[in-house]
């Protein structure tokens, strides 16, 4: 049985895709920022969480740098959900003049190339719509995975919203979205995850600002299997409408070691491009969950695997 909570969050949900896509962006745009401004004076967990991350991207923040942070944070935060709720109704011309990439060449080589591409990004800016754009202004489908949300009312919101924007959207378990991935890529296809937080407790262990946390295996056990191109992406807000981003070097297969070395040196690269572009953005980095293991450990519950879903907020995104 849903509960109410449940209920309650899928209305909310459900008035932002319904009212606030039918608002003039000005109005959008100050509602968003008054959204943030408030929760950000609250100091509730997720924007504590937000300014401990920080912390880590940013070792020599004061305090009042941090809070600075994470005001933007929140901000930038807001301005992805905003947009998001407002994506559905924006026209072709809309999103492809919304979104300016450098060293695009890397993405578009690959996909002329028919190798299969796989472009691996995290939690920045707005990843929904760079997916739009690659979907209408380089008029190339894609497919990724979304996390199983609860109530399942949620989840299939956020699956017709993504497959409404052009994208194919398999669901975040068991091995069959891997399998399913993997074809599209030996077909000469694209696929996009969301690849800095691990859902699975069986990650790869990397360093990420000096310390330990686990990122999924997925990304680097596709481009091993299948040969398709590995692109790290980051993305960032700046002052004007348009959100940027960089297609980053592609990350190699290396040539010798075993799968498992292999995968632990690939997604090393996958994170230490992530942290050249947080470190460079990270107002832009919405990471209000915990990531860090020592933070995970901290936090978990006796029964908690330190991979699990973090009890403070629940995952609200493809993953």
């Amino acid at each position: 049985m849903t509960s109410l909570r449940d209920r309650l969050v899928d209305g909310a949900y459900a008035t932002g895709w319904s009212v606030v896509k039918k608002l003039p962006e000005p109005v959008a745009v100050r509602l968003g920022r008054t959204i943030a401004d408030i929760a950000w004076k609250r100091r509730g967990k997720g924007v504590l969480r937000l300014e401990s991350n920080y912390a880590r991207v940013v070792p020599d923040a004061t305090p009042e740098r941090l809070a600075e942070l994470s005001r933007a944070g929140m901000r930038s935060y807001l301005r992805y959900w905003m947009e998001s709720f407002r994506l559905p109704a924006w026209s072709e011309e809309r999103v492809a003049g919304g979104f300016e990439v450098e060293d695009v060449h890397r993405l578009t080589d690959g996909i002329a190339s028919d190798r299969g591409v796989i472009l691996a990004l995290p939690h920045m800016a707005n990843w929904d719509l760079a997916g739009a754009w690659v979907t209408t202004g380089l008029r190339t489908p894609f497919t990724t995975v979304a996390e199983r949300l609860r109530p399942e009312s949620l989840y299939d919101r956020f699956v017709a919203y993504r497959e409404g924007l052009g994208m194919e959207v398999l669901p975040h378990s068991g091995g069959a979205a891997f399998g399913t991935l993997a074809r599209r890529l030996r077909d000469g296809g694209l696929i996009c995850l969301v690849a800095e937080r691990d859902l699975s407790a069986s990650g790869v262990e990397v360093e990420f600002f000096g310390e330990t946390t686990r990122m999924p295996a997925g990304p680097a056990l596709l481009a091993q299997q299948t040969g398709a191109l590995l692109l790290p992406v980051t993305l960032w807000y700046d002052d004007s409408p348009v959100m940027r981003g960089q297609v980053h070097p592609p990350v190699e297969v290396p040539e010798s070691g075993s799968r498992a070395e292999k995968t632990s040196v690939m997604t090393q690269a996958l994170a230490d491009a992530f942290a050249h572009g947080i470190a460079e953005h990270p107002e832009d980095w919405h990471m209000l969950q915990r990531l860090w293991l020592k933070d995970l450990d901290a936090g978990k519950a006796p029964h908690e695997g330190s991979g699990t879903q973090d009890p403070e907020k629940p995952e609200k995104r493809a993953s």
